[in-house]
């Protein structure tokens, strides 16, 4: 028993290390390395985050009200649920897990924009994927698909790119933004199915 507990414990710390050290070796191309020229494109990007996290559910809910179409506005509602979890799932686990961010770390890490808060998992990253997942689930076309997955994973590249973020940071990010979204989605099916199961019965009795 002691010795799986050794080698369990002796496990974890080795694929900690290796994590870590791929982590900061992949930040380092894509930070240490990076086209400076680019640096303004991707303060762009990381900044319209959240007027796009923002803006969006509330565009398509408006336009719901506007058009009295209440399926329209259960999409806004759903991207706007799905932002929330995210953010909940994060901050929860950044204040839990407390890791520091790489320019703290390391200081040859070129920091270019704003990161104050414990860098994992990315916050900017789990917000933009929840918003572009929760967006493709409503509007289930490619020409939705396509743009809403490459600002997402731009904005994730953006943090890394600009110094605030590890990959092992944008990677969680983007699942947990993604999985809100689905999560989200699946409990409004459920919470619709019971309603419309209720209301036969009441139309039986």
């Amino acid at each position: 028993m002691i010795k799986r507990i050794l080698f369990s414990l002796f496990f974890f710390f080795t694929c900690s290390i290796v994590a870590q050290n791929f982590d900061i070796d992949a930040l380092k191309e894509i930070n240490v390395e990076r086209n400076k020229s680019l640096d303004p494109t991707f303060k762009l990007i990381t900044n319209s985050n959240s007027y796009v996290n923002i803006g969006t559910p509330i565009v398509v809910f408006a336009t719901g009200l506007i058009a009295k179409d209440s399926s329209l506005r259960m999409k806004g509602i759903l991207i706007a649920e799905s932002m929330f979890v995210s953010t909940l799932i994060t901050t929860t686990m950044k204040y839990t897990i407390k890791r520091n961010r790489p320019f703290t770390t390391y200081d040859f890490i070129d920091k270019q924009a704003t990161g104050g808060s414990p860098s994992f998992p990315s916050g900017h990253t789990s917000s933009a994927f929840s918003t572009a997942t929760s967006l493709c689930i409503a509007f289930p076309k490619w020409y939705v698909i396509a743009p809403s997955f490459l600002w997402a994973s731009s904005v994730g590249y953006s943090r890394m790119h600009l110094g605030v973020h590890y990959p092992s940071d944008v990677i969680v990010g983007a699942l947990i933004g993604s999985g809100s979204a689905f999560l989200c989605n699946q409990v409004n099916k459920w919470v619709a199915n019971d309603i419309r199961k209720k209301r036969k019965n009441a139309v039986k009795l």
